[in-house]
């Protein structure tokens, strides 16, 4: 990292800003173009947990090329002075990078997304098979994160 004033150093303090985020945004790599999606996600254990349809692009290219970016971001907020070129940002941020995989045990569904919940909501959910049988659960393994903030 070049501004290293910026760099968020500590593990616990780069989980810190992903549990405190509402949205990950998932980079992916395939075909002619890159491709971002904004998702709900869990994470736990260096591991984030995503969910969505059975088809589609996001799992197509993740077929493809499993190899992903994910960013997260709290505390976001538009710094405003009188001069333009002094506008800024207050932010703090991660990027993690894994390889991700499609869940397809039951059980595993099922867990990951009680993991997915209880970002959201602390409470154990019951989901039934037919639910997890119709939507794909993404593993990612995270690799490594680094983390960013500028204002605080």
């Amino acid at each position: 990292m070049r501004r290293k004033e910026k760099e968020i150093t500590e593990r616990s303090a780069i989980e810190a800003v992903i549990f405190k985020s509402t949205v990950c945004r998932l980079g992916l790599s395939g075909g002619k173009f890159p491709y971002v999606v904004p998702m709900c996600f869990g994470y736990k254990d260096s591991n984030l947990y995503l969910h969505g349809a059975l088809k589609g692009r996001k799992i197509d290219t993740i077929k493809e090329n499993p190899n992903v970016c994910v960013e997260f971001e709290s505390h976001a907020e538009i710094v405003k002075a009188e001069i333009p070129c002094n506008w800024g940002m207050k932010y703090q941020s991660v990027i993690s990078f894994g390889k991700a995989e499609l869940l397809q045990s039951l059980d595993e569904k099922r867990k990951a997304l009680n993991v997915i919940m209880r970002q959201y909501y602390d409470r154990t959910f019951v989901f039934e098979d037919a639910y997890l049988t119709a939507t794909a659960v993404i593993r990612i393994e995270v690799q490594y994160m680094t983390g960013r903030q500028s204002g605080f």
